[in-house]
Parts: C-alpha cells; sequence; structure tokens
C-alpha cells in the first residue's frame, strides 16, 4: 500500500460513489438493479475494447496497455529528491576515492537505470557514449508510455461512440417490435439508453482519469530519469557538488515552469 496514490484511488472510488448516489437518490437499491442490463454492458464495453483491440499491432501491446489501469494508481518508485541525493552522495564518493569506487556502491541501489549509468561511467566509456546510450533508453521508455497513454485516451474517445451504437441497436429493436401499444415505448427508450450511460462513465470515471494518470507518471518518471543522466555526466566530468547541484535544480525548475 505505501506506493499505492492514495488520492487517486480515493477520487476514482468517490466517483463511483457519486454514481451510484446519483442512481439511487431517485429510485433507491432498486433503480440499480434496473440500471444492470448485460447486453447494453457487453455492447458498450466489448464494443470499446474489442476497437482498441482492432487498432493494436499485436496482443502483447493491447495487454501492456491493460496493465495500465494497475500502474497509474502507483507512486514512482524513486523520488527526484533521493535521486538527487544519491548523485550527490556518488559525487562525494568519486572526487575522494576516484570512479572506480562507484562500483560497489552502484549495486548497492535498485535503481536500474542509475545503476547502469555508474557502470558505464567506472568501464570508463567515453561520455558520448554514455550520454548516446542513456538517452536511447529514456527515448524508448518515452515511447512506451506514449503508447500507453494513447491506448487509454482511445478507450475514453471510443466508449461514447460505442454506447450510442448500443442506444441506436436499442431502438431500433424497439420500433421493429412497436404494435399499437405505445405504452412500452418509456421501458424501451430507457433501456436503450442504458448503453449511452454506460459509454459516458466508463469514459469518463475510468478512461480518461487512467491516461491522465498515466501520463503525469510517466513526466515525473522521465524527469527523474533526466536527472540521473545530467548527475552521471557531471560525475565522470569530475565537476564539484556545487556545480552539479545547481544542474539538477535547474531541470528541477523547468519543469515547474512546464506545468
Amino acid at each position: 500500500m505505501k506506493n499505492i496514490n492514495k488520492a487517486g484511488v480515493s477520487g476514482f472510488v468517490f466517483c463511483f460513489l457519486v454514481i451510484m448516489f446519483g442512481i439511487a437518490s431517485n429510485g433507491g437499491a432498486e433503480a440499480i438493479i434496473k440500471l444492470l442490463h448485460f447486453p447494453s454492458l457487453l455492447v458498450t464495453v466489448g464494443g470499446t475494447f474489442f476497437a482498441v483491440l482492432a487498432t493494436s499491432d499485436s496482443f502483447e501491446d493491447f495487454v501492456f496497455g491493460l496493465k495500465g489501469f494497475g500502474v497509474a494508481y502507483q507512486k514512482s518508485k524513486y523520488s527526484q529528491d533521493d535521486v538527487s541525493e544519491a548523485i550527490m552522495n556518488y559525487s562525494d564518493t568519486a572526487r575522494r576515492e576516484g570512479l572506480l569506487a562507484l562500483e560497489e556502491l552502484s549495486h548497492q541501489t535498485d535503481n536500474d537505470f542509475l545503476r547502469k549509468g555508474i557502470d558505464l561511467i567506472v568501464d570508463g566509456t567515453d561520455p558520448e557514449l554514455v550520454k548516446d546510450i542513456m538517452e536511447t533508453e529514456l527515448f524508448h521508455i518515452e515511447d512506451r508510455d506514449r503508447n500507453r497513454v494513447k491506448f487509454w485516451e482511445d478507450l475514453g474517445a471510443y466508449a461514447p461512440a460505442w454506447g450510442m451504437v448500443g442506444t441506436l441497436l436499442g431502438l431500433i429493436n424497439m420500433m421493429g417490435s412497436m404494435t399499437n401499444d405505445t405504452s412500452m415505448i418509456g421501458s424501451g427508450m430507457s433501456l436503450a439508453l442504458i448503453t449511452t450511460l454506460y459509454g459516458s462513465i466508463l469514459a469518463n470515471w475510468i478512461c480518461i482519469p487512467i491516461a491522465r494518470k498515466l501520463e503525469k507518471k510517466s513526466r515525473e518518471d522521465e524527469k527523474i530519469m533526466e536527472i540521473i543522466i545530467e548527475g552521471v555526466l557531471s560525475i565522470q566530468a569530475g565537476e564539484n557538488n556545487r556545480i552539479i547541484k545547481e544542474k539538477l535544480k535547474a531541470i528541477l525548475l523547468e519543469e515547474d515552469v512546464a506545468a
């Protein structure tokens, strides 16, 4: 539970409670039960997810996108302050004992990206090559995160459309089965509109909020990786802690300005 974003989860739960309150306020628990219609749910939810599956390059990509549901409400494993502090400690050690002394320290961190950077400079890799390797990995992670955000944005876009498809199907079926008895129009219209409700709820309660959470989390993780790249290159260049600290502060300030 320590890595769970409690504010995000709370908002998710409160949205559900607000929806339930809105339904139950006009008919109690019976009104909620009446809105549970499996065929409508299948058309809306099934159509939405299958439409996104149709745009996916593979089943693996589709499953990867689905896993974003759990990722969205997890806090970043590493904070910017913790990473900055680790870099300053590495810098102190490197200036006192040399770059080779960092090899043992690098294996004490569980941050794979930071460990890779430290290992590269300990091995004496050319600074430009270190930068290229780390920025290439950052680029691939950014691309991966963008695809996951796009997955949930597409779900949010398709859900209302498939809700409308379900409503149109319901209206067509209702009109086709109508006789001179007009007493069934009200209940038929109500049933037909359920899919529109499902589509709107799916988009605005689940899909779009998850896309925004993934987007924010991605920006935070990428900023941490930028700090690591700058810190590793500065350590390799033998810069003093004051200069390194100012560089890291500049990256964080850049983020605040962008926000």
